[in-house]
């Protein structure tokens, strides 16, 4: 297939005839980009599951336009839910709550629950708000694969699986987060974080007025939980500190290239390529996508991440890489 058509952030109105023809769109938000079709068009988001080559036993988020749709999609909406939807929607943060059926098995991958969430990115909120309906849109990647932070990324990545005649990609820039959402779920008694994201454990217990709000080790199926994930061509090692890092480069081939990825206080050692040198946790976020992508851009066999410490988006940039280097 040719290139889909890359559509300017103005042209949200042609974004908006795309969906409602049945196509997909690659849709910036502030975490990732989504592959994205409107979520009661089940041949449509069935295809997002065809382009993306994902089981199709893997749940979808839907993308929302308002708090109000909560109680469009799920029922039995808790007050913890609402509180939480109320503090930091728009944003990065996915609700899972008891669906209606209006949430079919294409979405939810058969299971009783719907995983929803309101993007904060300016480009999908309007479309979101202006379609009047809600959107799955998983990343817009091959699955398993890295997660794309910029519309380049997925013309990268899907253009010899999307229609050139019916679907496109509207580039909003470069995603501000650069990690996936954070998911919790709501059906329990007390919400707990099923994946760790940029709305950290913290900042949920000090909303929902508890000691402490645990990672879960649930039986719900949720988007990037399986152990491998977010992983690039080149072999992922992942070191604690500089001295953790030396030894690993002991044990590479002295003629092999070694891509590395650490924060700036970290020195980068000889027969290393500096693929990133974040200089804080947020920025780590922001570019470790982009520095796995370009360590496959070198065609190097080998990416070494030192691990951001910290109780913050580390957290989660930690699982990324665990799941990258699995």
């Amino acid at each position: 297939m040719n290139q889909p058509r890359v559509l300017a952030e103005a042209e949200y109105s042609a974004a908006i005839t795309i969906l409602r023809a049945g196509g997909l769109l690659g849709l910036p938000t502030e975490t990732v980009y989504g592959l994205a079709a409107i979520a009661t068009d089940e041949k449509a988001v069935r295809r997002i599951y065809e382009v993306k080559g994902r089981p199709l036993d893997h749940p979808v988020i839907v993308h929302i336009g308002s708090i109000e749709e909560l109680d469009f999609w799920g029922h039995e909406i808790s007050s913890d839910t609402r509180l939480l939807a109320e503090k930091f929607w728009p944003g990065p943060l996915t609700i899972i709550v008891k669906r209606k059926v209006i949430a079919g098995d294409w979405l939810t991958g058969g299971q009783e629950t719907v995983a929803l969430r309101m993007p904060s990115h300016p480009v999908a909120l309007k479309i979101l708000q202006e379609l009047g309906t809600g959107l799955a849109a998983p990343s817009a990647n091959r699955f398993g694969s890295v997660s794309p932070t910029t519309a380049e990324h997925v013309i990268a990545d899907l253009q010899d699986y999307l229609d050139a005649d019916l679907d496109a990609v509207i580039d909003g820039g470069p995603c501000e987060v650069g990690v996936e959402s954070t998911i919790v779920n709501c059906t329990t008694k007390h919400p707990t974080v099923l994946r760790p994201g940029a709305i950290t454990q913290e900042e949920i217990d000090v909303v929902l007025n508890v000691k402490k709000v645990e990672l879960e080790t649930s039986h719900i199926k949720a988007p990037g939980l399986l152990e491998s994930h977010y992983s690039p061509n080149a072999k992922v090692l992942l070191a604690k500190d500089e001295s953790d890092l030396l030894e690993l480069m002991k044990q590479i081939p002295a003629k092999q290239f070694v891509g590395l990825i650490a924060q700036e206080k970290i020195g980068t050692p000889n027969g290393c390529i500096r693929l990133a040198m974040p200089q804080s946790n947020n920025d780590y976020a922001h570019v470790v996508y982009e520095a796995l992508r370009e360590g496959d851009r070198q065609i190097l066999q080998t990416i070494i991440a030192v691990m951001p410490e910290g109780d913050d988006i580390a957290i989660a940039i930690r699982d990324r890489l665990t799941k990258a280097a699995h």
